[in-house]
Protein backbone atom coordinates (compact mmCIF):
# COMPACT_ATOMS: atom_id res chain seq x y z
CA UNK A 1 0.00 0.00 0.00
CA UNK A 2 0.96 3.95 -0.85
CA UNK A 3 0.28 6.52 0.61
CA UNK A 4 -2.11 8.68 -1.78
CA UNK A 5 -2.66 11.55 0.35
CA UNK A 6 -0.77 14.19 -1.84
CA UNK A 7 -3.59 15.84 -2.92
CA UNK A 8 -3.51 17.86 0.27
CA UNK A 9 -1.71 19.71 3.08
CA UNK A 10 -0.89 18.22 6.65
CA UNK A 11 -1.38 19.32 9.78
CA UNK A 12 0.24 17.52 12.34
CA UNK A 13 -1.01 17.71 16.08
CA UNK A 14 1.29 18.03 18.40
CA UNK A 15 4.85 20.41 18.54
CA UNK A 16 7.93 17.92 20.53
CA UNK A 17 10.49 15.03 18.70
CA UNK A 18 8.10 12.86 17.31
CA UNK A 19 5.76 15.22 15.39
CA UNK A 20 8.63 16.45 13.93
CA UNK A 21 9.67 13.16 12.83
CA UNK A 22 6.51 12.68 11.52
CA UNK A 23 7.16 15.91 9.76
CA UNK A 24 10.19 14.77 7.95
CA UNK A 25 8.52 11.41 6.96
CA UNK A 26 5.88 13.96 4.79
CA UNK A 27 8.61 16.20 3.64
CA UNK A 28 10.60 13.05 2.68
CA UNK A 29 7.41 11.91 0.37
CA UNK A 30 6.56 15.94 -1.31
CA UNK A 31 3.93 16.31 0.88
CA UNK A 32 3.27 19.93 2.26
CA UNK A 33 3.27 20.39 6.18
CA UNK A 34 0.93 23.56 6.82
CA UNK A 35 2.04 23.70 10.24
CA UNK A 36 1.40 22.11 13.39
CA UNK A 37 -1.24 22.37 16.63
CA UNK A 38 -0.39 22.37 20.37
CA UNK A 39 -2.39 23.28 23.44
CA UNK A 40 1.49 23.08 25.35
CA UNK A 41 3.67 24.88 22.91
CA UNK A 42 3.07 28.81 21.60
CA UNK A 43 1.57 29.60 18.54
CA UNK A 44 4.93 30.82 16.05
CA UNK A 45 6.96 28.51 17.86
CA UNK A 46 9.49 27.24 15.15
CA UNK A 47 9.82 23.12 14.36
CA UNK A 48 11.77 22.26 11.47
CA UNK A 49 10.91 24.16 8.60
CA UNK A 50 7.33 25.15 10.09
CA UNK A 51 5.42 26.64 12.97
CA UNK A 52 3.00 26.05 15.17
CA UNK A 53 -0.42 27.48 13.97
CA UNK A 54 -2.31 27.37 17.28
CA UNK A 55 -4.25 25.47 19.66
CA UNK A 56 -6.10 22.17 18.43
CA UNK A 57 -9.29 24.00 19.34
CA UNK A 58 -8.31 26.20 16.12
CA UNK A 59 -8.42 22.90 13.78
CA UNK A 60 -11.29 24.08 12.39
CA UNK A 61 -9.78 26.56 10.20
CA UNK A 62 -7.42 24.37 8.68
CA UNK A 63 -10.22 21.85 7.35
CA UNK A 64 -8.88 22.07 4.01
CA UNK A 65 -5.98 19.83 5.24
CA UNK A 66 -5.16 15.79 6.42
CA UNK A 67 -4.63 15.96 9.99
CA UNK A 68 -1.63 13.29 11.74
CA UNK A 69 -1.26 13.07 15.25
CA UNK A 70 2.03 13.39 15.99
CA UNK A 71 1.79 12.40 19.81
CA UNK A 72 3.64 9.10 20.74
CA UNK A 73 1.26 8.37 24.09
CA UNK A 74 -1.42 5.49 22.89
CA UNK A 75 -4.20 6.93 25.39
CA UNK A 76 -3.36 10.74 23.95
CA UNK A 77 -3.81 9.84 20.57
CA UNK A 78 -7.09 7.76 21.18
CA UNK A 79 -8.66 10.89 23.32
CA UNK A 80 -7.34 13.17 20.69
CA UNK A 81 -9.26 11.30 17.48
CA UNK A 82 -12.20 10.89 19.56
CA UNK A 83 -12.49 14.19 20.66
CA UNK A 84 -11.75 15.90 16.98
CA UNK A 85 -13.40 14.52 14.25
CA UNK A 86 -10.86 16.06 11.70
CA UNK A 87 -9.94 13.78 8.31
CA UNK A 88 -6.87 11.98 9.10
CA UNK A 89 -4.04 11.17 6.60
CA UNK A 90 -1.10 8.28 6.77
CA UNK A 91 2.57 9.35 7.17
CA UNK A 92 4.80 6.09 5.49
CA UNK A 93 8.32 6.65 5.10
CA UNK A 94 9.69 6.07 1.31
CA UNK A 95 12.59 3.58 3.03
CA UNK A 96 9.74 1.49 4.16
CA UNK A 97 9.71 -2.46 2.73
CA UNK A 98 5.93 -2.86 2.04
CA UNK A 99 4.64 -6.51 1.10
CA UNK A 100 1.23 -7.61 -0.72
CA UNK A 101 -2.07 -6.73 0.67
CA UNK A 102 -1.13 -4.80 3.53
CA UNK A 103 -3.79 -2.14 5.38
CA UNK A 104 -2.68 0.68 7.04
CA UNK A 105 -5.32 2.83 8.82
CA UNK A 106 -5.63 6.23 9.08
CA UNK A 107 -3.52 8.07 10.88
CA UNK A 108 -1.03 5.95 11.13
CA UNK A 109 2.75 6.49 10.97
CA UNK A 110 5.58 4.09 9.54
CA UNK A 111 9.10 4.94 10.32
CA UNK A 112 12.43 4.66 8.41
CA UNK A 113 13.60 1.36 7.86
CA UNK A 114 10.28 -0.71 8.47
CA UNK A 115 9.49 -3.99 6.71
CA UNK A 116 5.57 -5.14 6.70
CA UNK A 117 5.25 -8.31 5.05
CA UNK A 118 2.24 -9.71 3.08
CA UNK A 119 -1.83 -9.30 4.29
CA UNK A 120 -0.36 -7.41 7.95
CA UNK A 121 -3.36 -5.02 9.16
CA UNK A 122 -2.33 -2.22 10.91
CA UNK A 123 -5.08 -0.09 12.62
CA UNK A 124 -5.61 3.51 12.95
CA UNK A 125 -3.33 5.91 14.55
CA UNK A 126 -1.19 2.96 15.04
CA UNK A 127 3.07 4.20 15.57
CA UNK A 128 5.52 1.63 13.47
CA UNK A 129 8.48 3.17 14.56
CA UNK A 130 12.05 3.24 13.57
CA UNK A 131 13.48 -0.57 11.91
CA UNK A 132 10.85 -2.23 13.63
CA UNK A 133 9.98 -5.73 11.77
CA UNK A 134 6.29 -7.27 11.20
CA UNK A 135 5.93 -10.35 8.99
CA UNK A 136 3.27 -11.91 7.43
CA UNK A 137 -0.30 -11.43 8.57
CA UNK A 138 0.25 -9.79 11.71
CA UNK A 139 -2.38 -7.39 13.34
CA UNK A 140 -2.11 -4.22 14.88
CA UNK A 141 -4.91 -2.62 16.96
CA UNK A 142 -5.55 0.67 16.78
CA UNK A 143 -3.54 3.25 18.77
CA UNK A 144 -0.77 0.54 19.41
CA UNK A 145 3.25 1.73 19.32
CA UNK A 146 5.59 -0.69 17.82
CA UNK A 147 8.87 0.36 19.39
CA UNK A 148 12.04 1.09 17.07
CA UNK A 149 13.79 -1.90 16.42
CA UNK A 150 11.13 -4.67 17.19
CA UNK A 151 10.13 -7.91 15.67
CA UNK A 152 6.99 -9.30 15.27
CA UNK A 153 6.85 -13.13 13.63
CA UNK A 154 4.22 -14.29 11.62
CA UNK A 155 0.65 -14.38 12.28
CA UNK A 156 1.16 -12.18 15.72
CA UNK A 157 -2.18 -10.21 17.25
CA UNK A 158 -1.16 -6.84 19.15
CA UNK A 159 -4.25 -5.36 20.85
CA UNK A 160 -5.55 -1.59 21.14
CA UNK A 161 -3.32 0.67 22.99
CA UNK A 162 -0.50 -1.90 23.42
CA UNK A 163 3.17 -0.48 23.21
CA UNK A 164 5.83 -3.17 22.17
CA UNK A 165 9.23 -1.75 23.74
CA UNK A 166 12.44 -0.99 21.80
CA UNK A 167 14.29 -4.03 20.79
CA UNK A 168 11.52 -6.63 21.80
CA UNK A 169 11.00 -9.28 20.24
CA UNK A 170 6.95 -11.35 20.07
CA UNK A 171 7.46 -15.27 18.75
CA UNK A 172 5.25 -16.11 15.85
CA UNK A 173 1.37 -16.84 16.32
CA UNK A 174 1.27 -15.01 19.61
CA UNK A 175 -1.49 -12.96 20.96
CA UNK A 176 -0.81 -9.99 23.06
CA UNK A 177 -3.88 -8.35 24.30
CA UNK A 178 -5.19 -4.48 25.02
CA UNK A 179 -3.32 -1.93 27.01
CA UNK A 180 -0.78 -4.11 27.51
CA UNK A 181 3.71 -2.61 27.79
CA UNK A 182 6.40 -4.78 26.81
CA UNK A 183 9.30 -3.43 28.43
CA UNK A 184 12.16 -2.81 25.97
CA UNK A 185 13.98 -5.77 25.13
CA UNK A 186 12.05 -8.22 26.26
CA UNK A 187 10.61 -11.80 24.47
CA UNK A 188 7.24 -12.46 24.37
CA UNK A 189 6.71 -16.41 24.03
CA UNK A 190 3.27 -16.77 24.90
CA UNK A 191 0.41 -15.47 24.56
CA UNK A 192 -0.48 -12.05 26.92
CA UNK A 193 -4.36 -12.36 27.90
CA UNK A 194 -3.97 -9.91 31.04
CA UNK A 195 -3.33 -5.95 31.03
CA UNK A 196 -0.18 -4.69 32.73
CA UNK A 197 3.53 -4.44 32.45
CA UNK A 198 5.46 -7.33 31.34
CA UNK A 199 9.57 -7.29 31.30
CA UNK A 200 11.97 -9.87 30.51
CA UNK A 201 13.25 -12.96 28.66
CA UNK A 202 10.74 -14.75 28.34
CA UNK A 203 8.52 -11.72 29.26
CA UNK A 204 6.76 -11.55 32.67
CA UNK A 205 4.20 -9.35 34.26
CA UNK A 206 5.25 -7.57 37.07
CA UNK A 207 2.22 -4.77 37.67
Amino acid sequence: MMNNDSVKQYVIIGAGGHAAVIADILYKCGHTVKGFLSDDTAAGTKVLDNIVLGNLDSWQEHRDCLFIIGVGDNSTRERIAQTYPMEYGIAIHPSVVMGSQVEVGRGSVIMAGCIINPRTIIGEHCIINTSASLDHDNKIGDFAHISPGVTLAGAVSIGRRTHIGTGSCVKNNISVCDDVIIGAGASVVRDILEPGTYVGVPARKIK
